[in-house]
């Protein structure tokens, strides 16, 4: 019988990726750049830009993200201390979200709560939608696979 490592979070990055997307309105790019600034707390602009490089070329993502508030400003800038930005209360939410996915949790099927399962949805989200599904009926069975070998 073949064992599985013991941390597969990225089994089901590209659904739970597709459902952030969806859910937040976000691009890859974008929640790539959310989740690149989680870990740096408070960052100027030009640590924005230096990982902004790595992205497709978008010249207005920052400002596009403070104005939908995704980023939001900490310290304006003053004489010749620049400006420090954090992200917003809701960028911190997506990321724990996206964690919380990767952790096992499963992802809604309700369509007021995921927009994936609404009734006129692309054939892309269908196709999502129904490994949701499958993906929620495997981590409940693991879960009770973990409760019962205790």
């Amino acid at each position: 019988m073949k064992t599985l490592p013991p941390q597969d979070y990225l089994k089901y990055w590209r659904v739970v990726r597709q459902f952030i997307k969806v859910k937040y309105g976000l691009s890859q790019c974008d929640l790539e750049m959310i989740l690149f600034l989680r870990s740096e707390g408070y960052f100027s602009k030009d640590k924005f830009v230096e990982f902004n490089a790595l992205l497709s070329w978008e010249k207005r993502r920052f400002e596009r993200l403070r104005q939908e508030e995704w980023i939001i400003i900490f310290r304006k800038h003053s004489g010749r201390r620049k400006a420090l930005y954090e992200l917003s209360y809701k960028a911190l939410r997506v990321v724990d979200v996206v964690y919380k996915k990767l952790n096992g949790e499963e992802i809604t099927e309700l369509p007021g709560k995921n927009p994936m399962f609404l009734k006129n949805v692309s054939y892309t989200d269908k196709v999502y939608r129904n490994f949701i599904m499958e993906m929620n009926k495997t981590t409940k069975q693991l879960r009770h696979l973990a409760l019962e070998s205790q």
